[in-house]
């Protein structure tokens, strides 16, 4: 069996695994809790290693899409399988350079976050002699989920507030070399309970039906956005949703009659859900250190290799086991990770039993928000190994290079 010490003996700490079997599981599960006639895109933020990607894109009978943010996920998708025209673009940010290189490389569908944000689309889309499908992304006034993070309602750089958007309907469907081929909704983020997900949904579906005879524009493709929960670096299991197929269908029947044979096709999209409990991190106990009565274990991972959430205060404490029994309840610590900075702390006071320099431990859930949203290159530190397995099988081993390109210029040169 190959398992956390043996792969650690092998490959060093700190290190992640990802297990693909896992990963199949939380596809299975979610096309499951979901209408046959839905499609699910995968948000490549939340672990953008191909592996996955692919093991997302071509397992079992429903594959899932891309949903992308930068032409570096761009990269990964195109690398792991994932058509063109599989992918759908996101993010308020843009640039002409960035549209370029995805209309290039065959994407055609676009989240439009703002009216220059669509024109830029467009003025792309013209000079490569296309026209790019586009989805208003909006931000809807009202919600109906009481638990979760909220992602609509605000003020934000994210999408149309919309309230404005039967005011510029006539300007939307004229900007050139764009096609308004339907919505973008994602009002909530991890809800914490069916019931609320469910609300949430039907909310949306209803706004997008409302919305489709205010633009004047009969909807090719609604994306209803996601919420779907995990645990993310704590104990607890993925939930499995029981009523949601049933509720959804029906809501969408009475909203948009057609959308079984597929007028509009339907999307949700999901990142955590797909991809949390498929990883775990292991790291090991570099240094014991008291403090003033504070205990400090120092691992040799820390925001560098989990930041994930840590710079924005929302993953302290994580949980952490050790992989052996290794003796006596010891004192509560603070999980120090190895940089030179006060913020470099995983948890505190988290209780654990007695450890010493060398001992493994393990993070659970770490499968999401892992090596690419950390602070990779604070402090030159290498980036953990990435260990995808199968089983017992080892899938590949791969570790994210720090490198720098010298641009060409003419010293002296004046600028």
């Amino acid at each position: 069996m190959t398992g956390p010490t043996e792969l650690a003996e092998r490959f060093g700490t700190p290190s992640y695994v990802y297990d693909l079997d896992r990963v199949a599981a939380a596809r299975d599960d979610l096309f499951g809790a979901l209408p046959d006639e839905i499609e699910v895109f995968y948000a490549a933020k939340a672990n953008p290693h191909p592996e996955l990607l692919r093991e997302l894109r071509s397992g079992g009978t429903r594959g899932c899409r891309a949903e992308i943010s930068s032409v570096g996920e761009l990269d990964a998708a195109l690398q792991a399988g994932f058509p063109g025209d599989r992918i759908l673009y996101t993010g308020p940010g843009k640039t002409t350079e960035e549209l370029t290189e995805a209309l290039t490389r065959g994407v055609r569908l676009f989240s439009a976050e703002s009216y220059g944000d669509l024109r830029r689309v467009g003025e792309s889309a013209l000079r490569l002699g296309l026209t790019a499908d586009c989805l208003i992304r909006v931000n809807n006034a009202t919600g109906a989920a009481a638990t979760g993070i909220r992602m609509t309602g605000v003020p934000s750089q994210f999408g149309f507030d919309s309230e404005t958007l039967p005011g510029l309907a006539a300007d939307l469907r004229a900007v050139p070399g764009t096609s308004i081929a339907g919505l973008h909704f994602f009002p909530l983020s991890n809800a914490k309970d069916e019931a609320s997900l469910i609300a949430e949904f039907r909310h949306t579906v209803a706004t997008a039906a409302a919305l489709q005879n205010a633009l004047g524009v009969t909807f090719r493709f609604v994306d209803i956005g996601g919420g779907f929960a995990a645990p993310y670096a704590v104990q607890g299991e993925r939930p499995v949703y029981g009523a949601l197929r049933a509720a959804l269908a029906g809501t969408l029947d009475e909203h948009f009659p057609g959308w079984r044979a597929g007028a509009p096709r339907i999307a949700c999209e999901s990142g955590r859900y797909l991809v949390a409990d498929s990883g775990t991190l292991l790291t090991s106990v570099v240094n014991v250190k008291d403090s003033r009565d504070t205990r400090y274990l120092v691992l040799d991972a820390g925001i560098n290799t989990f930041g994930g959430m840590s710079g924005l205060g929302r993953i302290l404490p994580v949980s952490v086991e050790p992989h052996e029994s290794v003796g006596a309840d010891g004192t509560p610590a603070n999980l120090a990770g190895p940089l030179c900075t006060p913020g470099d702390l995983l948890g505190r006071n988290v209780p654990l039993p007695h450890l010493a320099p060398g001992d493994l431990l393990t993070v659970p859930n770490a499968g999401a928000y892992g090596p690419t949203a950390s602070l990779l290159m604070f402090l030159g530190r290498p980036a953990p190994a990435e260990i995808v397995v199968r089983g017992d099988d080892v899938v590949s081993v791969s570790r994210i290079q720090h490198t720098r390109t010298c641009e060409p210029f003419t010293h002296g040169q004046a600028l």
